[in-house]
């Protein structure tokens, strides 16, 4: 893959100025990835070119397979917003018209001509979300987008690079005049500190995450009571009750860094009312991965009768995290050194898996350098409601959903991991070094362990 030599700003400035001259006249349909992210991005685009009042359609995916892609129309103006970096050669060989590109996955092909594709890969590298480059996209067609840019913020949140944040990321928090506040990184920061504690899944909280006595016992043991019966929230603490309970969260995490623990709290204004945005961000998600993006999307747009119901799957979802939780600590494993395979089969939603990864890896049960694998079986029973979003023309079905997550931040890359394997035995792979994810047939399964084990293991004969 050669590297371009402009930068990631001129970059964007050019595609979007081609962008705004291939849509006269056009229909446009745009696909996005259903996770924050991905559902941030299509609320930009959307809202971007209702402005331009552009006729387009939308999709929301869940992933972007070979199948799924020769179903789409030919013949359309087609933009993919925080997927397709794996999968440009398809594309290429499908679409009779210019497609366009907003990602920021590891990308390995090269680009041909009529693929206009915006990914920090292909320059320096820049840890910034896809919802950050769909809104400086669309700021650059249109200033007014401005507004757009708290959920820039969301879906930078979302994909966990707040830590990251560097010119183009503070830009976009200046625009989107989000407040920040230096805390203890558990969220909701707005709401009563035992209902924050107890759905607490990152960091997880050994005997009080999904343990209401184990929260209560926490809270006597740093001196917070409640006040007319309600507990105080994250941000009303003051610093003494704020060390109090960081103490505490660490003792009982012990291989948490401090550094790990605290850092900074985004307030996000959402419905005229101050919201966390990390709160906001787990909300988006729980909607789209219990098969409604419709109600994420109308969340991300302010609709009224959309908060109620989120707030409503949103709790529907965190009692699903709990119990995938103790299905992963409870279930037999495939553990090596330096890796942990967790096949939960039918036991935990597909949607799930990346989630229970990444809460796996930012725990305190692993070392740093262990691989998390986690396997589900695909479920495409539960197609998006959302209006604008047609039910996929092919069924894909048994089918094997992985999710692999690296705990720290140094060790091996899992994508290139994943993708020995499954170019072996067949299937789609995309995602970062750190974080990825795969496709595979369910025929494959056993094949997929075996395989996956021995790479694992050869790459710890290398190091």
């Amino acid at each position: 893959m050669k590297k371009e030599e402009t930068s990631l700003e001129v970059k964007i400035k050019s595609v979007a100025k081609r962008f705004a001259e291939e849509i006269k006249d056009q229909e446009i349909q745009v696909i996005s990835h259903f996770d924050t992210d991905g559902i941030t991005s299509a609320a930009i685009m959307i809202q971007a070119l209702k402005k331009l009042d552009k006729k387009f359609s939308i999709k929301i995916v869940k992933n972007l397979e070979k199948e799924f892609i020769k179903t789409l129309a030919k013949d359309k103006l087609t933009i993919f917003l925080d997927l397709a970096s794996s999968n440009i050669n398809t594309i290429k060989e499908h679409f009779t018209k210019e497609v366009f590109i907003i990602d920021h996955h590891e990308i390995d092909q090269e680009i041909p001509e009529g693929i206009n594709i915006i990914n920090p890969e292909l320059h320096n590298q820049q840890k910034i979300s896809s919802s950050c480059l769909t809104y400086l996209f669309c700021k650059q067609i249109n200033s007014e987008n401005k507004e757009l840019a708290k959920l820039a913020i969301l879906g930078m949140i979302g994909d966990i690079l707040e830590k990251n944040i560097d010119k183009l990321n503070n830009g976009i928090l200046e625009d989107g005049d989000i407040k920040k506040k230096r805390g203890l990184l558990i969220y909701p920061s707005t709401r009563p500190l035992n209902r924050t504690l107890e759905f607490c899944s990152n960091p997880y909280i050994p005997g009080v995450t999904g343990n209401i006595k184990g929260v209560f016992e926490l809270l006597r043991e740093v001196n917070l009571t409640p006040v007319k019966g309600k507990y105080k929230s994250l941000i009303e603490l003051d610093d003494e009750e704020m060390e109090r309970l960081v103490t505490a969260i660490m003792l009982r995490n012990p291989k948490t860094k401090n550094r790990e623990m605290l850092g900074d709290i985004f307030l996000i204004k959402l419905f005229n009312k101050l919201e966390d945005a990390r709160e906001l961000s787990a909300m988006i998600n729980a909607c789209s991965r219990l098969g409604r993006s419709d109600i994420a999307i109308q969340l991300c747009m302010e609709i009224p009768e959309a908060k109620k119901k989120a707030e409503a799957i949103h709790a529907r979802y965190k009692q699903f995290i709990i119990s995938g939780l103790k299905f992963a600590s409870e279930t037999e494993k495939t553990q090596g050194k330096d890796f942990i395979i967790i096949n939960a089969k039918d036991k935990i939603k597909d949607t799930m898996a990346g989630t229970i990864a990444g809460i796996l890896s930012k725990s305190s049960l692993y070392e740093e350098g262990t691989i998390i694998i986690t396997m589900a079986y695909y479920n495409d029973g539960e197609t998006s409601k959302l209006t604008l979003i047609e039910k996929d023309a092919q069924e894909i079905s048994s089918k094997i959903k992985i999710s692999a997550r690296m705990v720290g931040e140094n060790g091996r890359n899992v994508r290139e991991i994943l993708k020995r394997v499954v170019d072996e035995i067949g299937g789609e792979v995309g995602g970062h070094a750190f974080a990825a994810g795969a496709m595979i047939s369910q025929t494959k399964e056993h094949e997929f362990i075996d395989l996956l084990k021995k790479n694992l293991e050869l790459e710890i004969v290398k190091i």
